[in-house]
């Protein structure tokens, strides 16, 4: 349904998957940390008929290029849209989940004309302050779980994703485990010893139509945007819409995918 391709950007090697098809509008897709551009191969395959899909590995996953030091949401945003000139996408849609939402987010402020319009699936938009780099668990955690994915089979990979999140459909395990498996240890040691993501700032340079979607019970169920968060950035952004999905926590897609592409189609072709 879609193949993979490389292309030299921003001094990377960057892989990629596509959809192809001629006279489809682009539809650039930033997957979250330590995924890749695989894990977007349900909603790739409910699109295809309409959008030509591309689903990049960013910096530091699957098969592109690792380097030591900035991986930050600036440094991942510049990759985006260096990877856009190279393919030469006129105005494509981009979106993204979690960090890949970050990185659309800062993608669209920092250069407002290189999109039509953005989808942000549940980025970190949180109204507390950061942890400081020196006392950082999510980044001690992500540690720990990249020592343990090394050792473990791609099956035992497959196992624990079932176990640990048993709503979601079968065919997201293979990608998922895929991905765990192909995380640099450059970006598991960098990450969290960037510049904090001032998502405030950013959401107030956005002038394209942009789609926030998030969890209905965040934080509660894992999800990151709460309500009082997402009512500041619809302050923050008058291109703003909200859609908050029930049953869902962090990984909406995956756990409310009949809603979430339904919230995206009806977004896509609208501003299509």
């Amino acid at each position: 349904m879609w193949t993979p391709h490389e292309v030299e950007a921003n001094g990377l090697t960057i892989h990629y998957l596509r959809t192809g098809g001629a006279n489809k509008p682009a539809l650039v897709l930033a997957h979250g940390s330590t995924d890749n551009g695989g894990c977007w191969g349900r909603v790739a395959s409910a699109l295809a008929d309409r959008y030509d899909v591309i689903a990049p590995d960013a910096r530091g996953h699957g098969r592109s290029s690792a380097p030591d030091g900035d991986y930050s949401n600036v440094a991942m945003a510049t990759d985006l849209a260096a990877l856009i000139g190279a393919l030469g996408l006129d105005r494509p849609f981009v979106g993204g989940h979690s960090m890949g939402a970050n990185t659309a987010l800062t993608l669209v402020a920092h250069w407002p004309e290189i999109a039509r319009a953005a989808i942000l699936e549940d980025p970190v938009f949180r109204l507390e302050p950061p942890a400081p780099p020196e006392s950082n668990p999510w980044r001690d955690r992500l540690i720990a779980s990249h020592a343990k994915w090394q050792v473990q089979t791609h099956a035992e990979v497959v196992a624990a994703g079932r176990a640990g999140s048993p709503r979601w459909h079968e065919d997201e395990f293979e990608a998922w485990a895929d991905a765990k498996k192909h995380v640099n240890a450059a970006y598991v040691h960098a990450t969290g010893s960037s510049v904090p993501f001032d998502w405030r700032a950013l959401l107030a340079k956005v002038r394209v139509p942009t789609l926030l979607v998030t969890s209905d019970s965040a934080p509660v169920d894992n999800g990151i945007v709460s309500p009082e968060a997402a009512e500041v950035a619809r302050g923050l952004c008058p291109t703003l819409e909200v859609a908050r999905l029930p049953g869902a926590g962090h990984n909406i897609r995956r756990e409310q995918f009949g809603p979430f592409v339904t919230a995206v189609a009806v977004f896509l072709d609208r501003h299509a």
